[in-house]
């Protein structure tokens, strides 16, 4: 089955390198009964690629079961695998078989497989290395035929190396590795799934589709989507059942977001009104918006000057200075932008040579800058921790967040101290 026919059967978007590899790669290893481990965070979809290997393989007719090895308690797992005898422990009132028996011939897909027992972990093992298992409160030994695709959001080498999870399982499920990119790795891939999402919860609702501007397209592709494809899935039907028109701006898209990502950065203060926003995240996305509106405007004046020096008044076609000052601080004072440090005038404001400009600041403003929500979190931490001397407890209560919300964003940006 070639490529697109794949994501037109299973309704997979998108068209990124990373998720076509995955799956070539689960296409290719599915005619074959070798155990597969898919790695990737929450909520991208790992499921859907256990479901396309069953499909195209040779057990297709054969029985399929998914089992959260998380959500499953630990004194039952055993039981619910491998099955129990009666009597085998407090209300075993009968026997009963697990899934490697009820799925004979077809596919168990062990999703958080890095939530597994210890002991589990080696009766697993030894299921995949000679197909044998036995019941709790059994003796008897049967036989399972039965292929395993596992699935993990956890990195299970470093689990390996804490003693939380068994070297040689993990070798032994990792024979054929396909990792799963996260959404925010698929960022030309998000509005297509928006789209696709708020399409079909038109159809679902009896309402009309809604449509994003450029500004909250923007806002939707430079959101970090911690629970990816789901949470994109999510705030879709939100976002097509709560909203009273079909336009969506970026303000209105960021009070559909989660605060979580963005709570940390610094208050805005104003002389806006209250009421014109619905909480401090929209006042931040606003803030940024127009913060690279300004700058836009101001490197298409200079621009604008270097192409068409008459535009000064000055009828020689030097640039006349005190024109080119007077309309900087007029625009400037329209934000807070101060001229970059790179400008410089190569003679006093009163000298009838003509202004030059270096070259270092005419590529700058060729380059946009950075508005990454994550990049100013991680920017503002590193300035808190260099301004209290590292001590987290005083930088955390600059912030205005926790210590222990400090040290996870530490380590989620992997910042030195």
């Amino acid at each position: 089955m070639d490529l697109q026919s794949l994501k037109n059967r299973f309704s997979i978007i998108g068209n990124t390198p990373t998720l076509n590899h995955a799956l070539n790669t689960a296409s290719q290893v599915a005619a074959t009964d070798l155990t597969v481990l898919i790695v990737g965070e929450s909520g991208v979809g790992k499921e859907v690629f256990s479901q396309i290997i069953h499909s195209l393989s040779a057990r297709k007719h054969n029985p399929f079961i998914a089992v959260n090895c998380g959500a499953i308690p630990e004194g039952t797992i055993d039981s619910e695998l491998f099955g129990h005898e009666k009597g085998s422990f407090t209300g075993a009132v009968d026997s009963r078989k697990g899934y490697f028996e009820t799925v004979n011939g077809g596919t168990i897909f062990l999703d958080e497989i890095g939530e597994l027992p210890l002991g589990t972990q080696a009766r697993l093992l030894r299921v995949l290395e000679t197909g044998e298992f036995i019941r709790v409160g059994s003796s008897k030994v049967q036989k399972s035929d039965v292929r395993v695709i596992a699935a993990t959001n956890r990195e299970l080498l470093e689990f390996t190396q804490k003693g939380r999870f068994r070297e040689d399982l993990y070798y032994r499920l990792n024979t054929v590795p396909i990792r799963v990119p996260s959404l925010r790795d698929r960022k030309e891939d998000i509005p297509l799934l928006f789209r696709k999402f708020v399409v079909d919860f038109a159809e679902k609702y009896k309402t009309k589709p809604i449509f994003l501007d450029e500004e909250a397209r923007q806002l939707l592709s430079q959101y970090p989507w911690p629970g990816n494809v789901r949470e994109l899935k999510n705030i879709a039907e939100q976002i097509s059942v709560l909203s009273k028109t079909d336009s969506i701006n970026a303000a209105t898209l960021a009070s559909f977001l989660p605060t979580q990502h963005v709570n940390n950065m610094p208050m805005v203060t104003g002389n806006a009104p209250a009421g014109d926003f619905a909480n401090e995240r929209e006042i931040l996305y606003k803030l940024f918006f127009d913060m690279k509106k300004d700058v836009n405007e101001l490197k298409k004046m200079f621009v604008e000057i270097l192409q068409n020096p008459s535009m000064t008044g000055n009828s020689n076609g030097q640039f006349n200075h005190e024109t080119i000052i007077s309309e900087l601080k007029e625009d400037i004072g329209h934000t807070s932008h101060p001229i970059p440090a790179s400008t410089h005038l190569s003679a006093p404001i009163h000298s009838q040579q003509p202004l030059i400009i270096d070259n270092e600041f005419h590529s700058s403003f060729e380059v946009d800058e950075s508005l990454n929500i994550m990049d100013k979190e991680k920017e503002l931490i590193l300035k808190a921790l260099k301004k209290h001397k590292g001590r987290r407890k005083d930088a955390s209560t600059d912030l205005g967040i926790s210590e222990r919300t400090l040290y996870r964003k530490i380590k989620e940006y992997d910042i030195e101290e």
